[in-house]
């Protein structure tokens, strides 16, 4: 997929990845550049870890409402049918 960066320097992430891995307005992103080319990535703070009945639950930080709508399995059946 090519993008283009316009006049402000701004890079338009098409909808469908937008879509695709929950990113709306305000989403926070990590800028890594090294010598294969840039990368993004999208930061969340790492989740806590609770005491649930004697385990140790990952739970995440963030607000629920704040939580990306992703769904899983339909980004694991798409991985698998990447490959032949």
């Amino acid at each position: 997929m090519t993008v283009t960066i316009d006049g402000a320097g701004r890079v338009v992430i098409p909808a469908i990845v937008r879509e695709r891995l929950g990113l709306r307005a305000g989403t926070r992103l990590e800028l890594t550049v090294d010598e294969s080319g840039i990368r993004l990535a999208v930061t969340t703070p790492p989740p806590t870890l609770v005491t649930v009945k004697g385990r140790l639950v990952a739970r995440p930080s963030v607000p629920k409402k704040d939580l990306p709508a992703v769904d899983i399995a339909a980004l694991i059946e798409e991985e698998r049918n990447r490959w032949p």
